[in-house]
């Protein structure tokens, strides 16, 4: 008997659970990452609860003294990734990266409680205070002018990593001429067609030798770092998960915390009309250096909706431009736009399509009654799926799967779209 999805979804994330965490995949991530531990935790709420609690809890366990959750935490040395804890020289317990991810997770939390009990509020209660000192830290260190728009010190930060965004500041860095030799493991588990250029790699670790010579000290890098970019996944996943961080508080009942939250909401709204490109029609990276404008639409640029930013107007302007990228494509939403010069169909954050990123823009576009736009996503995310396996990202022309197989967000997201599909059947 042919097992179903959900089954197959669910025995990726059990064998992905390295004991209170789960790992990307096999071999290719064996550590902890940020938001991919957040969206385990989403697939796993919708059959274990407790296990789900216990994903969120072990990564809020390696959030820095300054509230900073990093985006990689190191709980046991494996040679099969580089850059490890000895590259990074972050010197917290346990080891850990020195930049953080997109901060998912009190989406995800709100996710949880809304579907739960009395219990799920408790234990969302218990983490409330992590979850504040995680955003007011990007309230502050990633924007230190106050200026109301995110700043990043690495793409990695972005979860976006060679996305074109970032081609602008990435091009000006001039690479460390002593990183030494260095050996890539990324490429010995999956095609370097899909992966990172070796020159994009040698500035990532130019980026984190500045990081680790300066002490990790987030001021410095955001004012004199090698890269300091907007990025508008950043700015919308912060401004979702503000919302969301106020949602928890008032059900909680801690309302001290209500007037602060509510500050960052108004200001990041504010900081959105930075980032809105005229000529693109859509919201854009950034070069804060420069003030260079990324030229097209993401799917980052998608979380919009998602967000609630931006004018009523800026957002049917960019809904009417999704529209017409995803007829340019066989399956929906690409990460670049596909008459970009730099769209790469199949390497990573260039082109793919990434089940996660689907998950939060068809949301959005649900809310704001783009319905039409939002099926048609949730329905190639679960088709990429049906076709291509559990695959950490897809080519939006032909479908395939690409990069780490058994991907534990992308069985997360699975579980979570098809459990939504079956409580609209039954509705």
């Amino acid at each position: 008997m042919t097992r179903s999805l959900d089954d197959q979804a669910l025995e990726i994330l059990r064998a992905n659970d390295r004991g209170g965490y789960t790992v990307p995949t096999a071999r290719l991530y064996p550590y902890q990452w940020n938001w991919d531990s957040a969206f385990a935790a989403l697939g796993f709420s919708f059959v274990d609860r407790d296990r789900a609690w216990a994903e969120i809890e072990t990564l809020f366990d390696a959030q820095w003294p300054d509230g900073m959750v990093p985006h990689i935490i190191f709980r046991r040395n494996d040679p099969d990734y580089f850059p490890g804890p000895d590259i990074w020289q972050t010197n917290v317990d346990p080891p850990t990266s020195g930049h953080s991810q997109p901060p998912v997770a009190s989406s995800i939390v709100y996710e949880m409680v809304e579907r739960g009990d009395a219990s799920d509020l408790a234990r969302a209660h218990a983490l409330l205070p992590k979850l504040i000192a995680y955003h007011r830290w990007f309230h502050t260190a990633r924007d230190h002018q106050g200026t109301g728009v995110l700043g990043i010190v690495h793409p990695w930060e972005s979860g976006r990593d060679n996305c074109p965004d970032w081609d602008l500041g990435m091009d000006r860095i001039e690479i460390a001429d002593d990183l030494g030799p260095y050996q890539r493991r990324d490429i010995g588990h999956v095609d370097p067609a899909e992966r990172p250029q070796p020159a994009q790699y040698d500035r990532y670790l130019t980026i984190i030798k500045f990081g680790r010579e300066c002490g990790w000290n987030h001021a410095e890098l955001a004012r004199n770092g090698p890269f300091w970019m907007a990025d508008p996944g950043i700015q919308f996943i912060l401004m979702r998960a503000d919302r969301d961080l106020l949602r928890l508080a008032q059900a909680v009942g801690e309302t001290a915390a209500i007037p602060e939250i509510e500050a960052w909401i108004a200001h990041l709204e504010d900081g959105c009309q930075q980032l809105w490109n005229p000529d693109a029609g859509a919201f854009c990276a950034k070069d804060l250096r420069t003030g260079t404008f990324s030229p097209c639409l993401t799917n980052a640029a998608m979380l919009a909706h998602y967000a609630g930013a931006g004018t009523e107007g800026q957002r049917q302007r960019m809904a009417e431009t999704a529209r017409r990228v995803v007829d340019d494509v066989a399956f929906a939403f690409p990460s670049w736009d596909p008459r970009g010069s730099a769209f790469e169909s199949r390497r990573y954050w260039r082109g793919p399509i990434w089940a996660v990123v689907n998950y939060m823009i068809q949301k959005g576009l649900a809310e704001h009654g783009e319905t039409r736009l939002a099926d048609r996503i949730k329905t190639d995310t679960l088709a990429l799926i049906a076709r291509s396996g559990f695959c950490e990202y897809f080519d939006p022309l032909t479908g395939d799967g690409l990069g780490g197989r058994d991907f534990t967000w992308t069985a997360a997201i699975h579980i979570a779209l098809s459990s939504d599909a079956t409580t609209a059947r039954a509705a």
